[in-house]
């Protein structure tokens, strides 16, 4: 508590003489992520792929990168391991093999030998056709315009349109720097990271719709003063709180991935970079669109001092 008091409230940081700047580093980032998706285009797991999904029982917990090291050796291809439920239970996921049906089977069998069978309960196995895949991939592209579509009627109706239009244009910046970024990186693109790219929109808007607050709450509390200056005053006003709150959080995921595991390393770098990148554009991005857009003066204050002050 005793470092969160002595945080100063302003910073005195002149952002918005630095805008052309930020709009011209947000444009390159998106050039680059367009052309990255185009060219090298993502990893999809094999959520979006189809591939071949095992539930196996051991009689005790296994060794997951002993296991791991073991099914690689078969040669067929991006093998995925996790444990759910039980600590005994773990998840196979193999991607899908060239040929039909006869060359998944293969796989199975390819699969359960090296297993063995002492010891070891096939309770499931399933096949994740590229039909699957495609729906999953339509699914999650639908579930991102909708959420987008939803987050911009509610900011145009909690503030106005210049404020809604600001905020989809940072949001859709995250989103498409988030994906360039798991193209560049050709990390694993599955369901999980979907709900990464998603979590990162909640976390960015959340951070805009607080700095947007603070902006309209001091249009209205000035009269005369340059809108830039209001709107460097509003940014530094939150910076503190956004400060501290990517902090923290950037805390939590570094700890998640040192300690969690193969499993969601995927899906927490991705978390870091969003938060890293959500924070940039609520800060360096969507107070200067508003700039741009021309955002109204709110006018009910008469002069250049806070109506706190002149009521004092």
């Amino acid at each position: 508590m005793a470092v969160i008091r002595h945080l100063p409230l302003g910073f005195g940081i002149r952002f918005l003489a630095k805008r052309k700047a930020f709009l011209t580093l947000s444009a390159g980032l998106i050039v680059a992520s367009i052309v990255s998706f185009f060219t090298l285009g993502l990893n999809f797991g094999i959520d979006f792929r189809g591939g071949i999904l095992l539930e196996v029982r051991f009689q005790q917990q296994p060794d997951l990168a002993s296991l791991r090291s073991q099914l690689d050796g078969l040669g067929l291809g991006e093998v995925n391991l996790q444990t759910f439920g039980e600590p005994n239970d773990v998840l196979i996921n193999v991607q899908r093999q060239e040929g039909g049906e006869e060359a998944q089977n293969e796989a199975v069998q390819a699969i359960r030998a090296a297993l063995g069978s002492e010891g070891v309960d096939y309770r499931r196995t399933e096949f994740v056709g590229p039909t699957v895949g495609a729906e999953l991939r339509q699914a999650g592209i639908l579930a991102t315009l909708l959420s987008l579509a939803a987050i911009g009627c509610y900011i145009w109706f909690r503030f106005e349109w210049h404020f809604a239009v600001a905020a989809l244009v940072a949001l859709a910046h995250d989103i498409i720097a988030t994906i360039g970024f798991y193209s560049v990186m050709q990390l694993e693109f599955n369901l999980a990271t979907l709900a990464a790219v998603l979590t990162i929109a909640g976390y960015s808007i959340n951070d805009t719709v607080v700095v947007f607050d603070r902006v309209r709450e001091t249009l209205r509390k000035y009269k005369k003063r340059p809108v830039e200056e209001i709107l460097d005053e509003a940014i530094n006003m939150t910076l503190s709180r956004t400060i501290l709150t990517s902090v923290t959080t950037l805390l939590a995921l570094f700890a998640l991935y040192i300690f969690g595991g193969e499993v969601i390393r995927g899906f927490v770098i991705g978390l870091i970079w969003g938060v890293l990148i959500g924070t940039y554009s609520s800060i360096a991005l969507a107070v200067p669109l508003l700039y741009y857009l021309g955002v109204r003066r709110l006018e009910t204050g008469d002069s250049d001092e806070p109506a706190e002050a002149k009521a004092a």
